[in-house]
């Protein structure tokens, strides 16, 4: 029998000049080595990054460490003051300050779709090493998968982050005792309003911009200037009202807060009028609650007025042994009413 040259099956190699990515870049072959080290590699180039091992190793120093993980499914993936990469960097960096630790190393895990434009990818990833660089901790280890197409949603991030607490240092929500004063860094709802208004195609009076931010140096000098932190919360998904409500029932104490103290910028709060939405319950990434003697707030805002990202920072209330696990709001008008955690999802979702 002879052979047709033309009707054998072949099974093309992978163009590596394709500007788009393809299911053989999560394949381990060529072309995902090739993803590795244009892409990932030259980003985030650091000496324990380097070696190229299943994972990343590094002498502790002496103290407890703390260990977290997010996963970020932003759309979009860009928005006013941040993307999905810058996002996924300051939002792990900032749940170990949260635990009171001094951020050390992250990973970084990457779901890619099908047909994702490598210039949409680059910019990702270059908007992550900046963060990273930025926030002075290195991106060591990571991993790549690729979907098919239809079956993601572009880019999806995972990151881990390893930090570590200093000796005698505790910061837990159990900590949170009656007569804590409740101090909130800065005004709230800016990142939900700025990616709902790129998402659906909105424009409102105002800038708005997230307020995507690390915010681990300023959790490192309320440490260092000896003020008593019992408890930290960054306050992303649910807002605020959300926040306080978990803290509440983990402590089982009473919390009440005060309308007229709490930031809420006009362009922010025109937007969510508009939407029908409250801004206590709307995402932040550059905000935080801390728990602190009421004795010492003074001294705790002092610290973080120094920062950009906490230069609104208030008391907005006070822990009580009143009504455990729950949290009352003061109204601009002197009534009171119950902040509960909503009963379902407040929409859109922005994240």
């Amino acid at each position: 029998m002879t052979s047709n040259k033309a009707f054998e099956p072949a099974c093309p190699l992978p163009l590596s000049t394709k500007k788009t990515i393809q299911l053989a870049h999560g394949g381990g072959g060529r072309l995902m080595q090739e993803l590795i080290q244009d892409v990932f590699l030259k980003a985030f180039q650091n000496p324990i990054l380097a070696p190229m091992h299943d994972g990343a190793t590094w002498p502790v120093e002496k103290g407890t460490l703390a260990f977290t993980t997010d996963s970020y499914v932003v759309r979009p993936l860009f928005f006013p003051g941040g993307d999905i990469g810058s996002l996924a960097v300051n939002g792990t960096i900032n749940d170990l300050a949260m635990c009171g630790a001094k951020p050390l190393y992250l990973s970084a895990g990457f779901i890619l779709e099908e047909g994702l434009s490598l210039d949409v990818l680059q910019r990702v990833v270059h908007s992550m090493a900046e963060a990273a660089r930025t926030a002075n901790v290195p991106i060591v280890t990571g991993d790549t998968k690729v979907v098919d197409r239809g079956k993601g949603d572009g880019i999806f991030i995972n990151t881990s982050g390893v930090g570590l607490v200093p000796n005698g240092v505790r910061v837990l929500p159990t900590l949170i005792q009656p007569g804590d004063a409740i101090l909130v860094s800065g005004d709230l709802g800016s990142h939900g309003v700025a990616v709902l208004s790129v998402r659906e195609g909105l424009t409102f009076d105002g800038n708005v911009e997230s307020d995507s931010a690390p915010l681990h140096r300023i959790v490192a000098d309320l440490i260092d200037s000896g003020i008593e932190i019992h408890c930290l919360r960054d306050l992303t998904r649910g807002g605020l009202a959300s926040v306080l409500n978990e803290l509440a029932t983990a402590a089982k104490v009473g919390m009440t807060v005060e309308e007229p103290a709490i930031a809420v910028s006009e362009p922010v709060r025109g937007a969510c009028e508009l939407l029908g939405l409250d801004p206590l319950y709307v995402a932040n990434e550059g905000r935080f609650v801390a728990m602190v003697p009421e004795s010492q707030v003074e001294a705790a805002l002092a610290v973080m007025h120094r920062h950009q990202a906490a230069n609104q920072a208030a008391q907005i209330g006070i822990v009580t042994e009143r009504d455990p696990s729950m949290v009352i709001l003061r109204t601009v008008v002197g009534t009171h009413r119950v902040l509960d955690l909503l009963s379902g999802e407040q929409l859109p979702r922005i994240c």
